[in-house]
């Protein structure tokens, strides 16, 4: 017997009607491209964002097309994001900080016809639109004010183009499974991979994301996502915040400690999202000035794992809690997120880091579980670690085109290419991705652990391990540090801080100290470069061994 029930899509549009017909007045703030901080509402995005799809069907675009942008977050980017996918077309984030290699790769691979793109990446495009011949136009989004000079082929203004239109638009009504959203991975092996949502994987995923024991926004919020919206869908917060009307404050291209803590002070901001990176920048910031966080609640970390030390700054300094959150492009992005179980509030906040420092437990919608080399399923003890598998309706069935071919298992496991361990309470931990894993005379090694450690010295700006040849045991640890301004430690003393807070045999053989650490377009460390560039090290332990 069916349900009776009435059959209403979920597409992404529907989560901008909303916003616009009961939080229509609600502010979207953004530091601007130009400079000055604007403002609009969601009324005023609704109604460009019907502009923008008038004005790409008028450039020939068509549902199923696939329409880029290269842009910061904004609430221009906005009102480009909700008429493309409003029209029917397929929305194609690119990350500017790709190579330029790899974005011609992305953007001819996706066949993208219209790129929306900031003042700040003309340049980029200049340099590559000549390879680029499915491109038809290129849409400044700026005002005709701040135009450039450029050797774009059929630029267009974007405040010229959407003023142009009336807003009578009636949006696309198509199937709840087509595409609206593009994607394409980080590509730290081969070439990058298309990650393709549909409108129902958007919309199930901001439900899931708006979640108590999630991001957990209501519409008294005010949120900061710093995390780009060029980058796995800004944790999915474009859409999860207009579907509960919350403010949304955007940090345009300014993500230094200064320009982050002005906005969360004066837009009132009670929780934000980004990497530890920015995170470490605010936190310096705060430490130079004396500044204080009166009024942020909540700050979500993920894209690589939050250091202890920095948990513990933001909860006993500031009084704001830190939720610990982990995902993939291919997960929409949002995994995991660690907020506390019942009965963990009474806990001592020592206790509480001990779960925090985890990337936190399933959402609902995401099913999890770790596997051995075999595929067997591993006991939730918080001991075993294996390959960390998930499923569920946000996450990736294939990549654009087929490439990568299969890529999921008989059963419908997607391999994240994680190892994680996941304890008796549901809270998974990171203790390496797969091609990271030290692996030391038969046993492995987490190089993540080390690094969080290692972060926790008060010398420390940022560390990296990675595993070297070993004569004795395959492999293992050398630790690569950056040293905090001013700061010149010894390997000697680092050593000592570390030793009783790891397994001795974790320990690494070596430190080497580095100006900088290099990082992919996403943020996160570049092993592979630090591999190429250490590898022909010799550990002072290898000589020993021989």
């Amino acid at each position: 017997m069916q349900g009776l029930m009435q059959d209403w899509p979920l597409r992404v549009t529907t989560i901008i009607d909303h916003a616009a017909r009961f939080h229509g007045d609600r502010e979207i703030v953004t530091r601007s491209i130009e400079g000055p901080i604007t403002r609009t509402t969601y009324g005023q995005v609704h109604l460009r964002a019907r502009k923008v799809a008038q004005a790409l069907t008028r450039l020939g675009i068509k549902e199923g097309d696939i329409v880029a942008t290269m842009a910061w977050n904004t609430a221009r980017h906005l009102e480009a994001w909700y008429g493309i996918m409003g029209m029917g077309a397929v929305c194609h984030t690119l990350n500017p900080r790709l190579f330029a290699e790899q974005l011609i790769y992305i953007i001819n691979h996706a066949e993208d016809k219209v790129i929306f793109l900031d003042l700040t990446f003309v340049p980029i495009l200049e340099g590559i639109a000549d390879k680029l011949p499915n491109v038809k136009n290129y849409v400044i989004m700026t005002d005709r004010a701040h135009m450039p000079e450029t050797k774009l082929p059929n630029a267009l203004c974007f405040e010229e183009i959407v003023e142009a239109e009336d807003g009578d638009f009636k949006w696309a009504e198509v199937d709840e499974n087509a595409a609206c959203g593009l994607c394409y991975t980080s590509g730290t092996t081969g070439n990058p991979k298309g990650v393709l949502y549909s409108h129902r994987s958007n919309v199930i995923h901001s439900m899931a994301a708006n979640m108590g024991d999630a991001l957990g926004m209501k519409c008294a919020d005010a949120i900061l996502p710093v995390v780009p919206m060029f980058h796995a869908n800004a944790w999915g917060i474009a859409f999860a915040a207009p579907a509960v009307g919350a403010k949304i404050v955007m940090p345009g291209a300014q993500m230094d400690g200064q320009s982050i803590y002005e906005l969360l002070d004066q837009e009132g901001v009670t929780v934000t999202a980004a990497v530890p990176t920015v995170w470490l920048m605010l936190l310096q910031h705060l430490e130079k000035t004396g500044a204080e966080l009166p009024k942020l609640e909540r700050v979500v970390i993920g894209g690589s794992a939050a250091p202890r030390s920095m948990i513990e700054v933001f909860e006993k300094n500031y009084d704001v809690k830190v939720f610990h959150a982990w995902g993939m492009t291919e997960m929409s992005p949002m995994g995991t997120l660690g907020a506390l179980k019942a009965g963990m509030e009474d806990w001592p906040l020592e206790k509480q880091i001990d779960v925090k420092v985890k990337q936190g437990r399933a959402i609902y919608t995401v099913e999890m579980k770790i596997t051995d080399d075999d595929g067997n399923e591993l006991p939730s003890d918080g001991k075993a670690f294996g390959h960390l598998m998930v499923r569920g309706p946000a996450i990736a069935g294939a990549y654009l085109k087929g490439e990568g071919g299969n890529i999921l298992d008989k059963d419908g496991w997607f391999d994240t290419g994680d190892v994680a361990t996941i304890d008796p309470q549901g809270y998974m931990q990171i203790t390496d991705r797969a091609k990271d894993v030290i692996k030391s005379g038969g046993e492995w090694i987490s190089s993540i652990e080390i690094e969080n450690l290692a972060v926790g010295h008060p010398k420390v700006a940022e560390a990296a391990v990675i595993g070297i040849a070993h004569p004795k045991w395959d492999e293992r640890p050398l630790l690569i540090v950056v040293a905090k301004e001013g700061q010149e430690p010894t390997k000697d003393e680092i050593l000592r801080y570390m030793e009783g807070k790891i397994a001795k045999w974790w320990m690494p053989d070596d430190v080497v100290f580095v100006d900088e650490i290099p990082h992919t377009a996403t943020g996160k460390i570049q092993k592979l470069a630090l591999r190429e560039k250490f590898k022909d090290y010799t550990l002072p332990t290898a000589n020993a061994a021989e």
